[in-house]
């Protein structure tokens, strides 16, 4: 293995047997998220790392801000403190691949006063045989896959990015979000190719997607009977003073429709491309409303735009910015989480050892 791929052994710690003992040790470390974590030892860190065809020592990439080298051992003991189950660790270090892709950007995701924290949107058939929950209360970090494998990215992002509160870590607010967040595609309900598809990946893929946001904004919509109602509804929650999204550009809008809702949309003759563009071209405010409010800097939208106080100011740059993924379950509510500043959002895919 090539010297770029190879990183040294991580080091070992001497932890006390007593749980009660371990626990403030790992507290006085701040290597813990302010929950109880399972100690990584040697036997539980090798029973991880057998369900990857990834060395031990191969090197990931650098964990901003710190620069710190992740290697897959090191991710392995983060997911053990997280309690992940060994099968769900392809997933983690799918999801660790996704934001040390560059366009990620996780050194400002950790940094950021605007409290961004990653979103991890899994799909594909693995998702389901792990029981990562995609229906009811999906949100809710409540089922153990979903909590264990987002908190154990947050963990590698605390522990080897170094961005931690009195640190680093700068969010004014923060969100739960810092502390797990991991769904999945309820792919038996919606009505369109699925979302890795979208991504550039074939069906028979896992992937997992990330991308920083700021936290969940819920719209609810039953009354309305057509599709074109609830997107009615849904661009106009999207219109909204203050999300910083409308000052950037080339950042994503993570769009999760319920399942009912995303049929009800179907239904009215809506493709998946036909949702982007009509919110694309329906959640736009004007000039006038954004001019000197949030993150308004001169010339943030172009000369043109910038003189005309009429001119409407799209959500996102173009439609393919908006990430449509259906999950949850029944009753007709829905969700949209707006990425922070420059992250572009990433996908990587899942790799199992073989059978």
């Amino acid at each position: 293995m090539s010297a770029a791929t190879q990183a040294r052994a991580a080091r070992r710690h001497k932890a006390p047997a007593d749980f009660a003992a371990a626990q403030r040790l790992f507290e006085e470390k701040s290597w813990t998220d302010g929950l109880p974590v399972v100690p990584p030892t040697e036997a539980l860190v090798r029973e991880m790392l057998a369900h990857t065809p990834l060395a031990p020592h191969t090197a990931l990439g650098r964990m901003e801000p710190a620069k710190s080298t992740v290697t897959i051992e090191k991710v392995a003991a983060n997911a053990v403190m997280a309690g992940c189950s060994p099968e769900y660790f392809p997933v983690v270090v799918a999801a660790i691949k996704a934001l040390l892709q560059p366009q990620f950007h996780v050194g400002s995701t950790a940094c950021t006063t605007g409290g961004a924290a990653p979103v991890l949107i899994v799909s594909g058939p693995l998702a389901e045989k792990l029981g990562i929950n995609a229906g009811t209360a999906c949100f809710g970090g409540n089922v153990k896959a979903n909590a264990t494998i987002g908190r154990a990215v947050r963990l590698v992002m605390r522990n080897l990015g170094g961005a931690k509160p009195d640190g680093m870590e700068k969010s004014t607010l923060a969100w739960p979000g810092k502390i797990s967040m991991c769904f999945s595609e309820n792919e038996a309900r919606t009505p369109w190719e699925p979302f890795r598809v979208d991504r550039g990946h074939g069906h028979d893929v896992t992937t997992v997607s990330a991308v920083a946001t700021r936290g969940i904004y819920a719209v609810t919509e039953g009354t309305q009977e057509t599709g074109v109602g609830v997107l009615e509804t849904l661009a106009g929650a999207m219109r909204m003073i203050g999300a910083p999204v409308y000052y950037q550009r080339n950042v994503p809008v993570v769009v999760c429709l319920g399942p009912e809702h995303a049929s009800e949309i179907a239904r009215s003759g809506f493709s998946k491309r036909g949702v982007r563009e009509y919110l694309f071209e329906h959640c736009r405010l004007p000039v006038r409303a954004l001019r000197g409010r949030g993150y308004y800097a001169p010339g943030c939208w172009g000369p043109e735009v910038e003189r005309n106080d009429d001119a409407l100011v799209p959500i996102v740059s173009t439609p393919d910015h908006l990430w449509i993924v259906v999950a949850g379950g029944d009753g007709r509510h829905s969700a949209w989480m707006p990425a922070w500043n420059v992250c572009e959002g990433a996908t990587a895919a899942v790799e199992v050892t073989a059978a």
